[in-house]
């Protein structure tokens, strides 16, 4: 079976997907799933805030996925050794952005900002994907979609004030948020990128090619990190760190994500990433016993239908 190509769009919906659903049904189902797997980055952010140290956790991810990816994916790379060498460039810049920029900067702001205001800059994604995806390469969004977009925005906007608006007045932005907002749009560069540069190679293999230039990226500042500021601990916690940062928002998140935005486009695939603040909190309960309280509740009840209509196809 070959590659699906990255470059698809969302035109595929009459072709079949798994297990007999259409591939934009498949493709709405990798999008509910990834926000769920981007928030376990998140979690684990929090529990390994003052044990690793962020360059750390950003290299052995991606080192871990290089692997994983190459056991599936090597000899397609090889086969496409000259396609590599001749997409190098963008290569490089996906590769910074992806496993760099979108990495590291969250740990490293993580340190010395607050998760609200974490939650807050990350809610601007999604608009900015919108935006980038309007202004250079002319994909557009309905009325009932934007409306939907909207209504997404102040669910998350109800999470992350929680429930009181005038929290917003209580807001203090530190060196940690420049950080993060250099993440958000490293993230949406890298979105747009990835749906509109035109690849020789199909999603997956380039996704590992990605991988391995990340990797290559990191490698000089982990080195100098281990050296100089602080080894990363490989205890029992640091290890089960590792590994669920590589399956869960390395592996398994970037791989639903980039396969249903190429289905469903950059704008509307980039919607669902409001998800990310309710499954955050319903993680965030489940696993670290924090308290769920109404407004998430709130939240997610306006989220959840601004989704839909987000995503909604126009009428032929």
């Amino acid at each position: 079976m070959s590659d699906p190509k990255i470059s698809s769009g969302g035109d595929a919906a009459d072709q079949h997907g798994f297990a007999g659903l259409s591939e934009r049904q498949v493709a709405y189902a990798l999008l509910l799933s990834a926000p769920a797997m981007f928030g376990a980055n998140m979690l684990v952010a929090r529990w390994m805030a003052d044990t690793a140290p962020p360059v750390a956790l950003a290299f052995w991810r991606w080192f871990g996925v290089l692997i994983l990816m190459l056991m599936i994916r090597g000899p397609k790379l090889w086969q496409h050794r000259h396609d590599v060498m001749r997409e190098w460039k963008d290569l490089v810049i996906l590769g910074a952005l992806g496993m760099g920029v979108c990495g590291a900067f969250v740990y490293v702001g993580a340190e010395t900002t607050t998760a609200t205001n974490i939650g807050l800059l990350y809610a601007s994604a999604p608009v900015m994907i919108v935006f980038l995806a309007w202004r250079f390469y002319g994909e557009r969004l309905t009325a009932i979609q934007v409306v939907g977009g909207l209504i997404c925005l102040a669910g998350v906007l109800w999470i992350i004030a929680r429930g009181d608006l005038t929290a917003f007045k209580n807001l203090h932005f530190t060196i940690g948020d420049l950080w993060i907002m250099g993440a958000v749009t490293g993230w949406a560069v890298y979105a747009i990128m990835l749906k509109y540069r035109p690849s020789a190679m199909g999603m997956m293999t380039r996704f590992t090619a990605i991988c391995g230039a990340g990797t290559i990226l990191l490698a000089p500042f982990y080195i100098w990190e281990t050296l100089y500021v602080k080894p990363m601990p490989f205890t029992q916690d640091g290890i089960i760190a590792i590994v669920l940062l590589i399956l869960l928002p390395g592996f398994g998140a970037y791989q639903a994500y980039a396969k249903a935005q190429a289905v469903l486009g950059a704008a509307r695939g980039s919607l669902i990433l409001y998800l990310g603040p309710v499954y955050v909190a319903f993680l965030a309960w489940f696993f670290l016993g924090e308290t769920l309280q109404s407004y998430h509740l709130i939240g997610a009840a306006l989220v959840m239908p601004g989704i839909y209509l987000a995503n909604r196809r126009p009428k032929s």
